[in-house]
């Protein structure tokens, strides 16, 4: 239990476009929508993998099929601040907060088409592993070069 001089830990915020450095758009499904008329928290996740991985596939630094290194999640978090729901357009801002020896800190904002502030923001972790080991790998050059005109703050 806090202290009673000690203030209540501040809620995360909407993001801003600016704070990213990529943008991908993602057209919501029908079946995104839960009974009570929104995007399911779990849709989420999915499209922040869909934004980042596209990206890197895109940009020629995955190949999800025969690349020697492939990146596995081992965190992820997700603030909700506005509902999405179907029919939608939505905006994925990707961002790097940290590349490291094997792993990286994606963060996505996601927007609706057109709206300034996030709807949710959130981060996952990837660490970067040997497909046939599975034990940590160097992160690959190509992908670096990727990742570093994405790092944000």
């Amino acid at each position: 239990m806090a202290a009673m001089n000690e203030s209540p830990p501040s809620r995360p915020a909407p993001q801003p476009r600016s704070a990213y450095a990529a943008f991908r758009r993602i057209s919501t499904r029908w079946s995104d929508n839960d009974v009570y008329g929104h995007v399911n928290n779990v849709v989420y996740y999915s499209w922040f993998d869909t934004a980042v991985n596209a990206h890197l596939i895109e940009q020629g630094a995955l190949d999800i099929h025969a690349g020697e290194t492939i990146g596995l999640v081992i965190e992820t978090q997700c603030n909700y601040f506005a509902p999405l729901a179907f029919p939608q357009e939505v905006e994925a801002g990707i961002r790097v907060a940290r590349i490291g020896g094997s792993s990286v800190r994606y963060e996505v904002g996601l927007f609706a088409q057109g709206e300034p502030l996030s709807a949710a923001a959130g981060h996952f972790v990837h660490v970067y592993v040997d497909r046939q080991t599975r034990r940590p790998a160097q992160i690959p050059q190509a992908l670096r070069r990727v990742l570093e005109p994405l790092l944000r703050g």
